[in-house]
């Protein structure tokens, strides 16, 4: 799934369904539109799907280890992991054994997205100190790869020790689903990324002036290291419409009202990235730049930007709160006949 240096890998697709609803939503009722929208992704061309994590929050939220099992068969060919897995909250070899698991169930298409998470209250109830969020989860990382190996381990951390142990259930891919690394918009998350992950999920909300650089200090670092290329991920929020100025208002009407709730249940850097919606015109043009509330011509020319500046996967998602299963439906259907068209 690298992009080849000639460029002749073409650029990628993903759907993150949402796993978390408003408070009055009984989820089980939810899990047969969550599974028609899988179906249509897959039949849309999309290649992979992705569902969040949060604890103890105001919207209920299924976990993903299990609902991305229950939706394999559903996803035939599809890739399913997570965007994001706060790794810092769970003991690397219970992350370990719960992706080999998830590996098993799906035929070999896991794939571990790892975030290091920001709610306070869920460390707090976790008894985990936020200070210790980035240790815990770099050491995370490191075991959990040398346990996918299925060799004995020994390893001796500030966090996490493991005294000649091994796994036991071996990942079905050679060493394991491959990590892709949810890092921040700055230096240090890039080099991070670049370090530890086969991927970085780039996140949404980042000036084009900011992702140039910060691709910049990604690249330089891979290679530093020797790692080579590596997938370059960004999600995309999408609504489409023939009609553009409609498309924009649907779109606009259901993210504000998904924002709106994440800020009622200590999510604070959910409502920064959102200040538009109290109308800052400088963090507005920015939430355009990565909402696609748009008609099949103004997507295909923002994700040929996104293909240009290298990204090699972009994980699409079309539905937020109330909006609506046909407009989800929809959505998918232009984009498998209007828009992937223009990437294959």
């Amino acid at each position: 799934m690298i992009r080849a240096c000639g460029g002749a890998e073409v650029l990628r697709f993903g759907l993150a369904v949402m796993n978390d609803f408003p408070p009055d939503v009984v989820p089980a009722r939810r899990v047969p539109l969550i599974r028609e929208q899988v179906r249509a992704a897959r039949d849309a061309g999309i290649s992979s799907v992705w569902v969040l994590q949060h604890y103890l929050g105001g919207m209920p939220t299924l976990q993903p280890i299990p609902l991305l099992a229950a939706l394999a068969d559903d996803a035939g060919d599809m890739r399913l992991g997570t965007n994001m897995f706060i790794l810092p909250l769970r003991h690397p070899v219970e992350v370990a054994e719960e992706f080999a698991t998830l590996d098993h169930l799906t035929g070999g298409r896991a794939v571990a997205g790892f975030g290091m998470g920001y709610r306070e209250n869920e460390f707090a109830s976790f008894g985990i100190p936020m200070d210790h969020r980035l240790g815990r989860y770099e050491e995370a990382v490191e075991l959990i790869r040398r346990l996918w190996t299925g060799e004995r381990v020994t390893f001796q951390g500030a966090h996490f020790r493991v005294d000649d142990q091994h796994i036991s259930l071996p990942p079905v891919q050679p060493g394991g689903p491959p990590v892709w690394i949810g890092a921040g918009p700055h230096r240090t998350g890039a080099l991070r990324a670049a370090r530890l992950g086969d991927a970085w999920i780039v996140p949404p909300h980042v000036t084009p002036a900011k992702l140039r650089t910060l691709l910049g200090h990604y690249r330089g670092e891979r290679e530093r290291l020797g790692r080579g290329p590596s997938e370059l991920v960004v999600r995309r929020e999408l609504v489409l419409d023939h009609d553009r100025e409609r498309a924009r208002a649907v779109g606009v009407a259901a993210r504000g009202a998904l924002t709106r709730k994440y800020a009622e249940h200590n999510a604070p850097q959910q409502g920064e990235a959102y200040r538009h919606l109290r109308g800052d015109r400088a963090a507005e043009e920015v939430a355009d730049a990565s909402y696609l509330f748009t008609d099949p011509a103004g997507a295909i020319a923002a994700l040929k930007a996104l293909e240009a500046d290298g990204f090699t996967h972009v994980i699409l998602r079309a539905q937020w709160y109330d909006l609506p299963q046909e407009q989800v439906l929809r959505t998918l259907e232009l984009f498998r006949d209007e828009v992937l068209p223009a990437f294959r």
